[in-house]
């Protein structure tokens, strides 16, 4: 079981909120699914995470700090000498890496998420 449980993030909050009294433009819609769709994928690896058998301790939505610059971890995974952090993502289709980059199979660029996980690794190690 994680030590810290995992709470619906407080955009997603507003967003289901104002979903369910307005209607959203075709933007804004489609960003509320995203968010669900992310928190959902956070939930499945909680579930994940939850059959762990080692002695470890199981950190979810770290928000740290580090020379004035914050970010969050989705989940911290902490045993005896090792520390690891995971980036969830919980994309639908087919997806490529090309020179550096991913993009669908139709050529469209996506946001790169070792990209993310590069700055948090560089600010974990300033932490420690």
């Amino acid at each position: 079981m994680a030590y810290k449980p995992r709470t619906v993030p407080e955009d997603l909050k507003v967003l289901r909120i104002l979903n369910n009294r307005m209607a959203l433009t075709a933007e804004q819609h489609k960003y509320y699914l995203y968010k669900e769709k992310g928190f959902e994928g956070e939930v499945r690896f909680d579930l994940l995470t939850e059959q762990l058998q080692s002695d470890c301790l199981i950190l979810n939505d770290l928000y740290l700090e580090v020379n004035n610059t914050s970010f969050q971890l989705d989940a911290s995974i902490i045993f005896q000498h090792t520390f690891y952090f995971f980036e969830i993502k919980n994309l639908e289709g087919d997806y490529c890496y090309r020179e550096e980059r991913f993009e669908t199979i139709f050529g469209k660029i996506i946001k790169n998420p070792l990209d993310q996980i590069s700055r948090s690794n560089s600010l974990l190690l300033q932490l420690f």
